[in-house]
């Protein structure tokens, strides 16, 4: 019974998965809504019948038909989802049709970029975002049901296609309610691998935004020593993240790991911060600056200027030097010595101020 479960669940996995080679049968397409209603019960007529309206959309080149396609799948299938009690066998449905949603929202997006609509950016992803959410209200929601056999089982999926949602609309403030909702939960604890690995690296990203760079560090760290060794792309990825921050803890990193993962942007950024070399930083900032930006981590970067006066104070002053701020700063003692209060509230440097001698 087991197996046959097993095999009629891969059956209907497979039946809404633009993964499969079913989507390319343009035998489907004929009567297919009447097929439809004759043999399924309501909502998964209305379900299947918008996912092969989706393929035809698909094979047209019609991506905002099969977004909207795809949409009526996912709420088709979340009323039927909704209706089942103590039973989660369909969290794997669950799994694809949300991803092939996020997947139709985002080549919606480019083709109303290459047709020069007026329309706002990111609003298809909004929309399948709003999707997804129904879809983790109804997952969180199934709190009373014992953990085997509870819809909860499917909220880490969700949680990790909201991120990637919301990093790419640039809405980073909804990721909080999730987190705190996954934090407060014992659903953590049952976590794959691999979904783990993916949200620990939306958190870290998250906590690099927010600058609290220790919290940063711990989660990209994690990821990256969980994922997977062949994932050499995923690891590169997380890496991209990693750096900058461990930089701003005062780690550098080593020139072979950068060779390694093909990373040598941030070889002259590793090279002038340890040397206190604000030209070198400043040259290499700006002739990196596409892929910087394009990863979103330019402005963090840009931090590690303070890192670069401490090591070039260190350099120049040695410890335990006082610095006359009147003849440091000439005639306005404020632009003297905003660096050096910053270097002391962010704790890269120690001292104390001297109002008896005018120094710090």
């Amino acid at each position: 019974v087991t197996c046959l479960a097993v095999l009629i669940l891969m059956s209907l996995q497979a039946l809404v998965s633009f993964q499969h080679l079913h989507i390319h049968n343009q035998k489907l397409w004929v009567d297919f809504e009447g097929q439809c209603q004759k043999f399924l019960e309501n909502p998964y007529d209305e379900m299947i019948a918008a996912h092969i309206r989706c393929a035809m959309a698909v094979s047209n080149g019609d991506m905002m038909e099969a977004y909207a396609c795809q949409g009526v799948v996912t709420q088709s299938f979340l009323k039927a989802f909704q209706a089942q009690k103590e039973e989660n066998w369909a969290i794997p449905v669950l799994k694809r049709v949300v991803s092939d949603l996020r997947q139709f929202a985002l080549k919606a997006e480019a083709s109303l970029v290459r047709s020069k609509s007026r329309r706002k950016p990111g609003e298809m992803l909004e929309k399948a975002a709003d999707l997804i959410m129904s879809c983790f209200r109804v997952c969180v929601s199934d709190s009373r049901t014992a953990l085997e056999v509870s819809k909860r089982v499917g909220t880490p999926t969700l949680v990790n296609q909201l991120f990637k949602i919301y990093f790419k609309i640039n809405t980073l403030h909804l990721c909080k309610p999730l987190v705190r909702a996954i934090d407060g939960s014992d659903i953590k604890d049952h976590f794959t691998k691999a979904q783990f690995v993916t949200y620990k690296y939306f958190v870290g990203k998250k906590d690099m935004f927010d600058s609290d760079f220790k919290a940063a560090a711990e989660s990209l760290e994690f990821s990256f020593n969980c994922c997977y060794i062949s994932s050499q792309r995923n690891k590169r990825l997380i890496l991209i993240y990693l750096i900058p921050v461990k930089m701003l803890l005062g780690y550098m990193p080593k020139p072979e790991l950068l060779e390694k993962y093909d990373l040598l942007e941030f070889e002259d950024v590793r090279r002038a911060v340890s040397q206190g070399n604000l030209l070198l930083l400043s040259q290499t900032l700006r002739k990196h600056e596409a892929f910087f930006i394009r990863f979103g981590i330019y402005l963090i970067l840009q931090k590690l200027k303070i890192i670069s006066y401490r090591n070039l104070f260190k350099k120049v002053l040695g410890p335990h030097t006082t610095l006359d701020v009147v003849s440091l700063a000439g005639s306005n003692p404020t632009d003297g010595t905003s660096a050096i209060i910053s270097f002391l509230q962010l704790r890269v440097v120690g001292g104390y101020s001297s109002a008896a001698s005018e120094g710090i």
